[in-house]
């Protein structure tokens, strides 16, 4: 069976690790047909502010095909087995930040978990469950 990621994803909050404030929720669109996956995420605060943020990306692994709300940066997407591993590197001020999200789906198709194993967002997992 192919694994595909396509559907709205609600987080689990009571199942997730965040390294910084919990939000209140976060909800997760996905478009995902290989090579090609397009992700909506949006995180409510829990002062109710919304934060929200489109990264596209290639899956077969190229260097470089990902956009972060329409522009490039530095990173790779690629299978290691049935999870799919995206890393990249982006640029906050004056500091590089490194990340590595590990996408794992559940065997029943409904719950897919995002977690950072590596670089300076390790110990982060976010945990969602498949919407009706």
């Amino acid at each position: 069976m192919a694994v595909s990621f396509t559907g709205t994803w609600i987080a689990d909050l009571s199942k997730s690790r965040f390294l910084g404030p919990m939000p209140k929720a976060v909800t997760i669109r996905i478009e995902h047909s290989d090579p090609e996956l397009r992700e909506e995420v949006l995180a409510t605060r829990s002062d109710g502010g919304e934060e929200r943020l489109l990264f596209h990306c290639s899956t077969n692994g190229g260097p470089d095909k990902c956009l972060l709300n329409g522009k490039p940066i530095r990173g790779t997407a690629q299978w290691q087995g049935d999870e799919l591993v995206i890393e990249s590197w982006m640029q906050f001020g004056t500091k590089e930040m490194h990340f590595c999200d590990y996408w794992p789906l559940g065997a029943d198709g409904r719950t897919l978990t995002m977690e950072h194993r590596k670089g300076d967002l390790a110990g982060q997992m976010t945990v969602l469950e498949r919407a009706a």
